[in-house]
């Protein structure tokens, strides 16, 4: 039989051919990424916990970074995956 005229299942079920245009271009993907995805989430959880006390101990140091209290109170509010 000739290849060019073989159906495409045919041609698939033969070792070492690939299945389709997913399997040729597959991604190869690392830990780094969602590591690194975790690591942000960590550093906005700490940075908006450091403003929550910073905002409850000295509020007068909020107007010194020149946010206002309804910035402030946007900011803690949101989640640890919101930017």
């Amino acid at each position: 039989m000739n290849d060019t005229l073989a159906s495409a299942p045919h041609q698939a079920a033969r070792p070492g051919t690939p299945v389709g245009p997913a399997e040729v271009s597959r991604p190869h993907y690392s830990l780094a990424t969602p590591r690194s995805v975790i690591a942000a989430w960590r550093r906005r959880i700490r940075f908006r916990w450091e403003l929550e006390q910073m905002s409850r101990a000295n509020p007068h140091l909020i107007d010194d970074i020149g946010l206002t209290r309804r910035q402030v109170e946007a900011e803690i509010a949101k989640r640890f995956w919101q930017r």
